[in-house]
C-alpha cells in the first residue's frame, strides 16, 4: 500500500504516520529510531518520540525515551534518553550538548542510560548514584533490549548487531573524525589507520572463539586498561598480517594511541560487520574512503546502482571468471560477487530446506568463487588496499586483486596475476576505467601493442577507417582499456559492461575507435547515463556500452563480405538515477509533489538462544527515484527475446 508524505516531510519510523518537517536533525533521529528498534531490538510501542518532560516550570520534549516492555508511557518510568541533533550542534554546547541530556536524565527517576548523537560524534551514558549524588559515566554503548550493562561492555558473538541503515556510516565517520581529530594525523592518514582497525574487527568475527575485540568504559578510565585493550588489538592486528601479506607490512604497527584505540573500538564493537547488509557497508564504505583515496588521475567511484544495473544485465553465473581491470575500490566486483552469493543462498537453501545445513554449503561454494572466479587490478596500490578491504568486509575474495598497470603486456605483471593467464579466458568484465586527456598514456611499448595505439586513417569514398604502422604520440586511457577488454573476453562468447565518456561515441575524429568495436565485437546494449549520475564529485555525461567478442570465424566472415553483420541494439536513457547534482536523494512523487511511501517485508537476522533465526518485518520506506534496475529487466527480457 503507497502511503503519500507531504513534500519537505518525513515519515516517523515509530509511528508510521506522523509527518515531520525533514531536517538534518530530523534524520539523524529517523536513523538512531531505526537503529533501536533493528539493532537494539526495542519494540515501537516501547519508544516515544518528542516525549514531554517535567522540568520545574520548563517542558522540553526528549527526542526519543525508551520505557521497559509494557511500561506507561510516564516519566518517572523512563528508562533510557536519546537526544538527536543536526551535524552543526557540538556535544559541548551549553544548550543541546550533552549537558541537556544529563538534565533530562536527572529529572527521571528511573532514566538508567542516556545516549547524545549528532550523527557524528555519539556519547553514551549510565546513571550511578553515589552517597546521594548523580553522576553520568561515559560507557561504550547502551544495552540492548534484554541484556545487561555488562553484555553491552563486553557482547558476546550471539549478541553482536548487524548494522541497519546509516548507523555503520554514523560510526565510521564519528571514528574517522576522532582518529583526525584525536590523535594529530591529517584525515587520509587517519583513514588507513580506521582501516586496520577494521582489519582487526572482521578477523575477530572470523576466526576468534571469543570477542577480543572490546574496551570496556572501565578500561577506558585509566592508562592500564587502556593497554590492555591495545594489547588485545595489537595482537589481532599481527594475525591480520600473518593473513593479508599483500596488505600490510611485517613491520606495519596500529599507530594510534592507547586512548584513541580505545574509544575507536568500543565504537565499533557491539556490530556484526559480516552480518550487516551489503547496501549499509557500501554507503559507510564508500563515504569514508570517498573522502580520502579521491585522486587527481581521473578516478572516481562507480555508484552502486549502476554496479547493480551493469551486474543484472549480464546475469554472472558460479563458473564464470569476472574480471575489472581498472577495480578501483572493487565496486563492481563487489556486486557481482554478492549477485552470484545470492544466487548459491538460493540454490542451496531450495536444496537442504534447513538454513544451518545450507550454511556450510554456501561458505564452501562462495570461497571457491572468490578465490578462483574474481579478479581485480589497478594501478594505484592505495586503491588495491582499499578494494581488498571492501571485499574482505563483504567475503573472501581479497586474493583475487591485484596492483598492476592492466595497460602493460602480461609478462610484466606479478607472477600470480601472469599464472591465471587472462588473454582470450574471461567470461565477464565490469569497469569503469579512468578517463581525461590530463592523463595520457604516451609510453610507446604500451601503445605499440594496441590498435588503438596507432594512427587510423579515414577513407572518405568508402566511408571507412584503416589502421597505419604509425603510432600515437599519446591516448587517453579510455581508448586503451576499450581493446584491453575485448582481448581478454573469450572469443565468441565473452561480455564486457564499461563505462564510458560519450565523446567515443560522437566524437567525429574518435570514428576510428567505434570502427574498431564494431570490427571486433557485437555491441548489446547502449545506456545514456544521466549528467548527475558521478555527481557531487564529478561533472562527465556518460555512457554504459554493453559488447560481446565477436569470434575469430565471425570477424573473418565479415572481412570477406566487405561489411558488418546487421542486428538490433538495446538502448535506454538512465534519466533516473535516485540523487542530484548535489548527491541529495531523489524520491518519487505524486503529481502534487508529494513523495511516496511503499511498504514492504523486511528479512532480518536475529539470535535467540545462540541460534540464528530469520523473522519478517513490515516496513515503510520513501521511493528513490531510480530506473537503472528497470533497465536491466528491460534489457534481460531484450536479450532472452533476441534467443
Amino acid at each position: 500500500m503507497a502511503v503519500i508524505v507531504q513534500q519537505g516531510k518525513v515519515l516517523d519510523y515509530i509511528d508510521g504516520v506522523t509527518q515531520r518537517a525533514e531536517t538534518p536533525e530530523e534524520y539523524v533521529r529517523q536513523e538512531i529510531a531505526k537503529s533501536l528498534v533493528r539493532e537494539y531490538g526495542y519494540q515501537k510501542r516501547d519508544v516515544s518520540v518528542e516525549f514531554t518532560l517535567r522540568l520545574g516550570t520548563r517542558r522540553p520534549r526528549a527526542d526519543l525515551v525508551i520505557f521497559d516492555e509494557g511500561d506507561a508511557h510516564d516519566q518517572d518510568r523512563a528508562r533510557i534518553i536519546v537526544e538527536c541533533k543536526s551535524r552543526k550542534i557540538k556535544p559541548t554546547s551549553r544548550k543541546d550538548g550533552v549537558g541537556q541530556l544529563h538534565s533530562y536524565m536527572a529529572a527521571c527517576p528511573n532514566a538508567a542510560y542516556g545516549m547524545w548523537t549528532n550523527g557524528v560524534e555519539r556519547f553514551c551514558y549510565k546513571r550511578v548514584d553515589a552517597k546521594g549524588k548523580v553522576r553520568f559515566d561515559e560507557i561504550p554503548d547502551i544495552p540492548s533490549r534484554g541484556s545487561s550493562e555488562d553484555e553491552a561492555e563486553r557482547p558476546r558473538f550471539d549478541q553482536l548487531k548487524a548494522a541497519s541503515s546509516d548507523a555503520l556510516l554514523f560510526a565510521f565517520r564519528r571514528c574517522h573524525n576522532y582518529i583526525a581529530g584525536n590523535q594529530g594525523l591529517q584525515k587520509p592518514e587517519a583513514f588507513w589507520e580506521l582501516l586496520k582497525i577494521i582489519f582487526c574487527k572482521i578477523h575477530d568475527e572470523r576466526s576468534s572463539d571469543e570477542i577480543q575485540f572490546y574496551a570496556t568504559s572501565k578500561e577506558r578510565e585509566g592508562l592500564n586498561g587502556r593497554l590492555k585493550a591495545k594489547k588485545r588489538l595489537d595482537r589481532l592486528f599481527g594475525q591480520v598480517k600473518a593473513e593479508f601479506l599483500t596488505i600490510f607490512r611485517e613491520n606495519e604497527a596500529i599507530e594510534l594511541n592507547p586512548e584513541v584505540l580505545a574509544y575507536i573500538v568500543s565504537q565499533m564493537q557491539m556490530y556484526s560487520l559480516l552480518e550487516s547488509d551489503i547496501d549499509v557497508k557500501g554507503r559507510a564504505y564508500e563515504e569514508v574512503v570517498g573522502s580520502n583515496l579521491r585522486g587527481d588521475r581521473g578516478e572516481f567511484f562507480t555508484p552502486r546502482n549502476v554496479c547493480k544495473m551493469t551486474v543484472a544485465m549480464l546475469d554472472p553465473g558460479e563458473r564464470q571468471l569476472i574480471v575489472d581491470p581498472a577495480c578501483g575500490t572493487g565496486g563492481f566486483l563487489i556486486t557481482a560477487m554478492n549477485y552470484v552469493i545470492e544466487k548459491i543462498r538460493d540454490a542451496e537453501i531450495s536444496k537442504w530446506g534447513d538454513i544451518d545445513r545450507a550454511e556450510a554449503a554456501i561458505r564452501g561454494r562462495v570461497q571457491r568463487v572468490a578465490r578462483s572466479f574474481i579478479v581485480g587490478m589497478d594501478l594505484n596500490p592505495n586503491l588495491v588496499k582499499a578494494s581488498k578491504m571492501n571485499m574482505v568486509m563483504n567475503n573472501d575474495g581479497a586474493g583475487g586483486l591485484f596492483q598492476a598497470n592492466s595497460l602493460k603486456a602480461p609478462v610484466t605483471w606479478e607472477d600470480e596475476l601472469r599464472a591465471r593467464e587472462l588473454l582470450g579466458r574471461v567470461d565477464l568484465i565490469f569497469t569503469n576505467p579512468p578517463f581525461g586527456s590530463k592523463i595520457p598514456i604516451d609510453e610507446p611499448t604500451i601503445l605499440e601493442a594496441y590498435d588503438l595505439g596507432h594512427v587510423w586513417q579515414h577513407d572518405d569514398e568508402k566511408d571507412n577507417w584503416t589502421r597505419t604502422e604509425a603510432v600515437q604520440a599519446s591516448q587517453p586511457p579510455e581508448i586503451l582499456f576499450i581493446e584491453r577488454c575485448v582481448r581478454l573476453l573469450k572469443p565468441g562468447s565473452g561480455r564486457c559492461a564499461i563505462v564510458l565518456p560519450d565523446g567515443i561515441l560522437g566524437s567525429p575524429g574518435l570514428g576510428y575507435v567505434r570502427e574498431w568495436i564494431l570490427q571486433n565485437t557485437r555491441i548489446l546494449a547502449s545506456i545514456d547515463l544521466h549528467p548527475d549520475t558521478f555527481q557531487p564529485h564529478v561533472s562527465v555525461q556518460t555512457s554504459v556500452l554493453v559488447l560481446e567478442r565477436k569470434s575469430v570465424e565471425e570477424i573473418a566472415v565479415e572481412t570477406a563480405a566487405g561489411r558488418f553483420n546487421d542486428y538490433d541494439v538495446f538502448m535506454a536513457v538512465a534519466n533516473h538515477v535516485g540523487h542530484d547534482k548535489r548527491g541529495n536523494v531523489t524520491y518519487v512523487r505524486d503529481r502534487q509533489g508529494n513523495e511516496i511511501v511503499e511498504e514492504l517485508d523486511e528479512t532480518l537476522k536475529e539470535y535467540e538462544d545462540g541460534q540464528a533465526i530469520y523473522t519478517k518485518q513490515r516496513t515503510q520506506r520513501k521511493v528513490v527515484d531510480d530506473n537503472t534496475l528497470q533497465i536491466a529487466q528491460a534489457f534481460r527480457s531484450w536479450l532472452y527475446e533476441q534467443g
